[in-house]
C-alpha cells in the first residue's frame, strides 16, 4: 500500500511527487479491566503517507493492518492513523481501530521519543484501548529488534504517490469508438451475498451520441441473482465520476435506482491502498493498447444499503474493490478474477484476446497482478504478458464452469482455480461502440483456489495458498 498524491496530481493519476511506505510489527499484551487475565497480542501495519516522511518535522500517515489478541480478535481490516513527530514534538502517536467479538475499538497510544533512551522510547509503545469513547484496558507493545528490524527498513518504499479519487474522472475526450467503465463488487461478509455495479458510457464508433447506462445485480447467498438495467441516459460530462439519470459514481460514494426504484442503493466506499495496475500503467496514461484496466484503489470497503424487491441489505466494512476500463470495446474472449485474500493481500487476473487482427488468433494474454504483503508480483505487468518471465509461462484456460490461470517466472509460479456455479451466474449482453455484441457471465459469488510457490534448493516449496468459497469474483466474456 502507499500513500494518496498531493492536491497537483491531475486527472489522469499523474503523480504530484513521492510518498512514504513502510511495514511495521509490533507484538506485547493486554489486560482488559473487568479481566484478570493478561492477552497476548500482535500489531501488523502498513503505513503510508502523502510525502517523504521528514523527520524534523510532522508527518500525517495512513495505517492499515492486522490485529490479533489472543483468545479475543483478529481483524485484519484494522485501519487508523500515525502522527510522526520524533523531533519536533517528540512522539509517534498510534490510533489503530479494529473489531473485536463484534465490538468496535480503538487502540489509543504513543512512543514518548527521548535522546536518553533512544532504543527504547521507539520500541515502546504504551496504549489504552477504548470503546465508543471510553477506557477498557491497557496495554503495551513493543518493536522486536532482533526479529523485526531488518524486515522494517527492507519495508520502506518511496513511490510515486496517486490519490485514488483522481482515478473516478472521465478519461474520454470526445473520440468516436470508445467504451469507459466504472464497475464495483462487494461481498457482504454477514449475508454472504455479492454484489455488482456496472456503470458504462458509450461513444458509437459511427459518430453518434455518446450515451451513459449499465445495472446493477445482487447475487444472494440463497435466492436467484436479481438484476436490472439503467440507461441508456443521454451522457453529460461530469467533473468526477459517473451520471447517468438517478445513478452516480462519486468520490466514496455509488448511489442509483434501477427497474423503476426496485433495486435502489446508496454506499459509501472507503479506498484502501494503493492504485493497482493491471494492465501497464503507461496504457492508462496512453491509451495504445485496445483496452487498459486498472483498480483506483487494491481494495476497499463498503457502508451503506442496498434494496432489491422489498428486501434491505446492510453493509458495514463490507469487502470489495472498484475498477476502470477504458478502450475500444470488449475483447473477443475474457476471463477476469478480482480475489481479496485478507490480510491486505489481493490478486487481480485480466485474461484477454484481442479483436484486433493479427491478434484474435493468439492464446489469451494474461495480465496478473498479485498484491502480497505491500509488494506487487510480477514487477511489471508486461512480465506476465509478454515479458522475458512471461511469454509462453503465463497461461489461461477459460472454459466454464471453472476456468484456469497458471504460471510462472524465474523463482515463483502460481496456479489458479476458478469455478463459477451456474445458479451463481449472471449472462449478459455488452454493446460495443461498433454494434457488434458479446457476452459475459459474471459471478460475485465465485469460489477460488490460489497456490503460490517458490523456488528452494532445487524444487517447488510452497509458498501460501488460499481458498475463497463463495467470496470470489469472477467472469467470462465471449462472442
Amino acid at each position: 500500500m502507499s500513500a494518496a498524491t498531493t492536491s497537483r496530481t491531475g486527472a489522469d493519476g499523474h503523480p504530484a511527487g513521492r510518498g512514504t511506505v513502510f511495514g511495521e510489527t509490533m507484538l506485547g499484551t493486554l489486560r482488559l479491566d473487568d479481566e484478570h487475565r493478561v492477552r497476548r497480542v500482535r500489531l501488523d501495519l502498513t503505513v503510508s503517507a502523502d510525502r517523504v516522511m521528514r523527520l524534523w518535522g510532522t508527518t500525517e500517515a495512513r495505517a492499515e493492518g492486522r490485529v490479533r489478541i489472543s483468545g479475543w480478535a483478529d481483524d485484519a481490516g484494522a485501519r487508523g492513523e500515525l502522527q510522526i513527530s520524533p523531533l519536533a514534538r517528540r512522539r509517534i502517536r498510534y490510533r489503530v481501530e479494529f473489531t473485536a467479538d463484534g465490538r468496535r475499538l480503538t487502540l489509543d497510544g504513543w512512543k514518548s521519543v527521548s535522546a536518553r533512551r533512544p532504543v527504547a522510547s521507539m520500541t515502546v509503545l504504551p496504549y489504552t484501548l477504548h470503546e465508543d469513547g471510553a477506557p477498557i484496558g491497557t496495554g503495551t507493545l513493543r518493536f522486536p529488534l532482533g526479529t523485526q528490524l531488518l524486515p522494517f527498513l527492507a519495508s520502506f518504499r518511496f513511490p510515486r504517490s496517486l490519490r485514488p479519487d483522481a482515478f473516478v474522472t472521465p478519461r474520454w475526450r470526445g473520440e468516436p469508438g470508445r467504451t469507459e467503465v466504472w464497475y464495483t463488487t462487494v461481498t457482504d461478509p454477514d449475508t454472504g451475498s455479492g454484489l455488482w455495479l456496472h456503470h458504462e458510457l458509450t461513444a458509437p464508433a459511427d459518430g453518434s451520441e455518446p450515451y451513459a447506462h449499465g445495472w446493477a445485480a445482487v447475487f444472494p447467498e440463497n435466492g436467484p441473482v436479481r438484476h436490472a438495467r439503467f440507461g441508456p441516459a443521454r451522457w453529460s460530462r461530469a467533473e468526477s465520476g459517473f451520471s447517468a439519470g438517478e445513478v452516480s459514481v462519486r468520490p466514496g460514494r455509488l448511489a442509483g435506482s434501477a427497474d423503476e426504484g426496485a433495486l435502489r442503493w446508496d454506499i459509501a466506499e472507503r479506498p484502501g491502498g494503493a492504485p493497482l495496475f493491471t494492465f501497464p500503467r503507461w496504457s492508462w496514461r496512453h491509451p495504445l493498447l485496445p483496452a487498459a484496466h486498472m483498480l483506483p484503489a487494491a481494495r476497499s470497503r463498503y457502508d451503506g444499503t442496498f434494496t432489491h424487491d422489498g428486501r434491505t441489505l446492510t453493509l458495514s466494512g463490507a469487502p470489495g474493490a472498484s475498477a476502470r476500463i477504458y478502450g475500444h470495446g470488449n475483447a473477443r474472449r475474457w476471463a477476469w478474477l478480482h480475489a481479496d485474500l485478507g490480510g491486505g493481500d489481493v490478486l487481480e487476473i485480466v485474461a484477454a484476446v484481442s479483436t484486433r487482427r493479427g491478434l484474435r488468433g493468439l492464446p489469451p494474454a494474461v495480465f496478473l497482478r498479485l498484491r502480497r504483503h505491500g509488494r506487487d508480483w510480477p514487477r511489471r505487468p508486461e512480465r506476465a504478458a509478454a515479458g522475458w518471465a512471461g511469454a509462453g509461462r503465463f497461461r489461461a484456460d477459460t472454459t466454464l464452469p471453472t476456468w484456469t490461470v497458471t504460471g510462472r517466472t524465474a523463482l515463483r509460479r502460481i496456479r489458479v482455480r476458478v469455478t463459477q456455479p451456474p445458479d451463481r451466474t449472471l449472462a449478459l449482453d455488452y454493446t460495443d461502440p461498433d454494434g457488434r455484441h458479446a457476452t459475459c457471465r459474471n459471478s460475485e459469488r465465485a469460489d477460488a483456489h490460489v497456490l503460490l510457490e517458490r523456488w528452494w534448493f532445487g524444487g517447488w516449496r510452497t509458498e501460501a495458498e488460499w481458498t475463497l468459497d463463495g467470496t470470489a469474483h469472477a467472469e467470462v466474456g465471449t462472442r
